[in-house]
């Protein structure tokens, strides 16, 4: 026969194990979002520069063809509305 305490204390295991197990989805579902980077469509990206701004010379470019939040191969001489020039 269980008592009342041994029933109490069970649930509570079981809804902290579903708490933990809840929150481990959300930190990698946020982590998945947080790596997924921007279409090219979405930052209006270009192949040539603009007004002497151009993918190589920004903070986020990542030689020789990437950018760490846009997707897909980027040309150093492209642009895009995400710029901003290194210090």
């Amino acid at each position: 026969m269980t008592t009342r305490h041994d029933d109490a204390s069970t649930r509570r295991q079981v809804l902290r194990a579903g708490l933990a197990a809840v929150g481990g989805v959300v930190a990698v579902s946020a982590t998945a979002r947080a790596q997924e980077k921007i279409s090219q469509a979405q930052v209006q990206y270009q192949q040539s520069p603009n007004n002497g701004q151009h993918c190589s010379i920004c903070v986020n470019f990542q030689a020789p063809a990437s950018c760490a939040i846009v997707a897909g191969k980027i040309n150093p001489d492209g642009w895009c509305i995400a710029f901003a020039p290194k210090a």
